[in-house]
């Protein structure tokens, strides 16, 4: 595969060009970034609507015990949803190792906004 098959802006001539086509892949959806560059979305892991519910009442409450209650769960179900979406965000190449990296992940996702906290 060329460089114009993966990226047709690409100006093999420019000092842009390989930065360019470095970031653009056909058929990924992007953003534009500085300069007008192509920045690839991160990929986003598919949440079943329980483990968003889920994950929102966690982030809501200051333990699971509490997110468990509040969703008539136990907290050990808490703690197996919360495993589950880590291990769908890390295989899409973006860890949430902590509360404040699935906060983030939530945010960049859409799932909730920071006019909800």
């Amino acid at each position: 595969m060329t460089a114009a098959e993966i990226a047709p802006e690409y100006d093999a001539g420019s000092r842009r060009g390989p930065r360019t086509a470095a970031l653009c892949v056909v058929g990924a959806p992007s953003a534009t970034g500085p300069g007008g560059l192509r920045i690839p979305k991160a990929p986003r892991p598919v949440l079943s609507e329980r483990e968003i519910e889920v994950l929102l009442a966690w982030l809501a409450a200051d333990s699971k015990e509490e997110a468990a209650d509040s969703l008539f769960i136990s907290a050990s179900t808490v703690s197996t949803h919360i495993s589950r979406i880590r291990v769908k965000y890390a295989s899409v190449g973006r860890p949430a190792p902590t509360k404040a990296h699935l906060l983030a992940r939530a945010l960049q996702d859409g799932y909730t906004t920071l006019a909800q906290w």
